[in-house]
């Protein structure tokens, strides 16, 4: 089993900054995609930005140029720096990673619990 542990969220002001960390843990073989999806009250769950093994990333349009994505291979983490945030960002946001187990080195695709993120104030 993987196991992912988001840590970082809270309440900030509007303007203010956030950044989010999940780390992967267990039988690992090996993570492709990282990435970061978030649900406000009363909404689907939307992706807000991804990243490749390799670096490659991709945001949701009403987060590019304020939200960053970055990993570390060598940590199995996945982080987002959020800059000049809003309402509208309030959501909880749910890391996830496409991850192989070592034993089956099949990709599945893991959650982690989520983390409040509420704009306010």
């Amino acid at each position: 089993q993987v196991q992912l542990v988001e840590s970082g969220g809270g309440l900030v002001q509007p303007g203010g900054s956030l950044r989010l960390s999940c780390a992967a843990s267990g039988s690992i073989f090996s993570i492709a995609d990282m990435g970061w999806y978030r649900q406000a009250p009363g909404k689907q769950r939307e992706l807000v930005a991804t990243i490749t093994l390799h670096q490659l990333t991709t945001y949701k349009d009403s987060v590019q140029g304020r939200f960053t994505v970055s990993r570390d291979n060598a940590e199995n983490t996945v982080y987002l720096q959020m800059n000049s945030l809003n309402s509208e960002d309030t959501a909880v946001y749910y890391c996830y990673a496409l991850a192989a187990e070592g034993s089956s080195r099949r990709y599945t695709n893991y959650w982690g619990r989520g983390t409040q993120v509420t704009v306010s104030g």
